[in-house]
């Protein structure tokens, strides 16, 4: 079966992308939810706002 990286519609805060990423990799969303909240927060190299926005651009929703 091939696993795409979709943005989730079943496990939705904003826009889906980090339940993606986290359906993706197989992992708790909320685990992907608090280290991108930390890495975004705590580094100043990471521009996570704009990042999320280019992901919630490019990476398609889920059909299912």
């Amino acid at each position: 079966m091939e696993r795409k990286l979709t943005r989730s519609r079943k496990d939705r805060m904003i826009g889906g992308v980090l339940g993606g990423l986290a359906e993706y990799l197989n992992i708790d969303p909320v685990l992907v939810r608090v280290l991108y909240c930390a890495l975004s927060l705590f580094t100043a190299g990471f521009p996570g706002i704009l990042l999320y926005i280019i992901m919630l651009i490019l990476i398609p929703e889920d059909r299912s």
